[in-house]
């Protein structure tokens, strides 16, 4: 049985949601973050060496990172669902968004959530001179790419519900946590109802309630 090293409101929600919509019995094991740090705890680092998550143990196999996960899942477990046929448009975009999801959008919202909390993380002494260098690094450098890649994601979706085509796929799985995460943070306040659209389907499928029933609190559902 796939046992899922499932860290709290994190990326690893995704995984759970892929093993409810594919029907699939799991273990959920949770971890708790650090209250002041809220990092990974230490206990993860005995699943895999970086103590990250997700993280997946299915028997004597360790996979970790979401979008090898999600690959390894759909591949030894999938029976040709959420994934398009090969050779197919909507492959080549399924596999665009998989890999685009971590490597091009995730890190300018992550970068974004680091320089907002460095005030409050760093001696109150410089926390007005660490306000102030996030504020710049948003404005002149975080904010205007971010806003470029909400308005990509848009325009992708203009004609179709997912971002793989007419069905959801593990790509729209792994879209969901950048879409949520510039939610979550106000970059998509505005005039974006594809976006909206995407994240209100995607909320009500009832494999996504599930998942959250068995993942914990989730702050951006």
């Amino acid at each position: 049985m796939i046992v899922v090293h499932h860290l709290e409101a994190s990326r690893s929600q995704r995984i759970l949601w892929l093993l409810e919509e594919l029907d699939l019995k799991y273990e959920v094991r949770l971890y708790k973050r650090n209250p002041k740090t809220m990092l990974a705890p230490a206990s993860l680092k005995a699943v895999h060496p970086l103590g990250k998550s997700p993280v997946i143990t299915d028997g004597d196999t360790t996979v970790a990172e979401t979008g090898a996960i999600i690959e390894y899942i759909i591949e030894k477990y999938g029976e040709g669902r959420l994934i398009p046929p090969p050779g197919t448009d909507d492959r080549r975009r399924y596999t665009y968004w998989l890999h685009y999801a971590e490597g091009s959008a995730m890190p300018y919202l992550v970068m974004k959530l680091i320089f907002t909390e460095m005030p409050k993380q760093g001696p109150r002494i410089v926390a007005p001179l660490l306000r102030m260098i996030g504020n710049q690094v948003g404005e002149k450098f975080l904010d205007p790419n971010i806003a470029t890649h909400i308005r990509f994601w848009e325009d992708s979706l203009a004609n179709m519900l997912w971002f793989a085509g007419p069905e959801l796929t593990g790509a729209d799985i792994m879209m969901s946590f950048p879409v949520e995460a510039a939610n979550a943070r106000g970059a998509l306040r505005g005039n974006f109802p594809r976006i909206n659209a995407f994240l209100a389907a995607a909320h009500a499928r009832p494999a996504y309630q599930r998942a959250l029933a068995k993942g914990g609190p989730y702050p951006y559902a």
